[in-house]
């Protein structure tokens, strides 16, 4: 995955709480494991005003001319603001894959649904909880200045506004250091390739009956 250290990203607000899962990816998307390419049809029902199937193209799908993705003062957000209970319903793992596809790579919200706030990290999204007077002020800023930038230090764990005003996060120390060096699950096994290998190695020489087969 991407690591992460510092971004200064164009936020963009989702103004909706206990945003579900199947609404950020919608089912009929799950039939992929490729954990890329799911980016156009983040908020699926949402962003479009006809039915998405897996594969269609998106490029000239009617879409939703209300909904803040659709804006052209949002485009290329990498900051996501959103409200309590983000990321709610069924544990799919696409639901990062698609925040992630889509560009963004902070979400700021009261609250996560617990198992999407981990595979969020597993994904290389930085999901961070605040108070819900902080998020207020970041939605009403946000939403009244046009190219509002976050600046979201990860080793510093702070996210300062335009103007100034700056907040700290919490973040435990495994996932403040995948995070910053691009490591999930799979790369956090690979760091210890070479030991791995060792180990095969004496237990095939030891315990040679085993590998006769």
């Amino acid at each position: 995955m991407k690591a992460f250290t510092q971004i200064n990203g164009l936020a963009c607000p989702l103004d909706r709480a206990n945003v579900d899962t199947d609404a950020i990816i919608p089912k009929q998307f799950l039939k992929s494991i490729k954990r890329s390419g799911f980016g156009p049809y983040l908020f699926d029902e949402m962003r479009y005003t006809n039915y998405g199937e897996p594969g269609m193209d998106c490029t000239n799908r009617p879409k939703n001319p209300d909904f803040v993705l659709n804006q052209p003062r949002y485009q290329g957000a990498q900051v996501l603001l959103a409200r309590d209970n983000f990321g709610c319903g069924s544990s799919r793992e696409h639901a990062p894959w698609a925040i992630e596809d889509f560009g963004f790579r902070v979400m700021i919200a009261p609250s996560f649904a617990d198992i999407f706030f981990s595979n969020s990290y597993k994904n290389g999204v930085l999901p961070i909880v605040a108070s819900s007077e902080i998020v207020d002020r970041l939605f009403k800023e946000c939403e009244a200045t046009e190219g509002y930038k976050l600046n979201v230090d990860l080793e510093a764990q702070t996210v300062t506004t335009p103007s100034g005003f700056s907040f700290k996060f919490d973040i435990t120390e495994h996932r403040k250091h995948c995070m910053l060096n691009g490591l999930d699950e799979i790369g956090l096994t690979l760091v210890h390739a070479d030991e791995i290998k060792a180990f095969e190695a004496k237990h095939k020489a030891t315990q040679p009956w085993l590998f006769n087969a």
